[in-house]
């Protein structure tokens, strides 16, 4: 079942969008609009009776690592890489290009 638009259908849908249309414009939004809706009235068409409703048309799966433990660096081996440290902690200057 073709669903054709009219212009002035066109027209009117344009004019409560706020939308201005030149003519030309209406009949090709009309037909494009057209088109649409028969895509719409395909898939209403459909049997999907028994056929779950899905967010998603594909099973998602974490691919994320397991999070677990493992050893890491000692803060000493990760401050020894530092240049500079103070009281244990990393040392920054306090504004910016001021060594510290």
């Amino acid at each position: 079942m073709a669903v054709e638009l009219t212009v002035a259908e066109v027209r009117h849908v344009a004019r409560l969008a706020r939308l201005e249309l030149s003519a030309e414009e209406s009949v090709h939004v009309a037909g494009q609009l057209s088109a649409i809706l028969d895509h719409v009235e395909a898939v209403r068409a459909l049997d999907l009776e028994g056929i779950p409703a899905t967010s998603h048309p594909l099973e998602l799966v974490n691919v994320l690592r397991a999070d677990e433990v493992r050893p890491c660096l000692t803060r000493e081996e990760v401050l020894g890489g530092a240049p500079a440290v103070e009281d244990g902690r990393f040392a920054v200057p306090r504004i910016l290009g001021e060594t510290p």
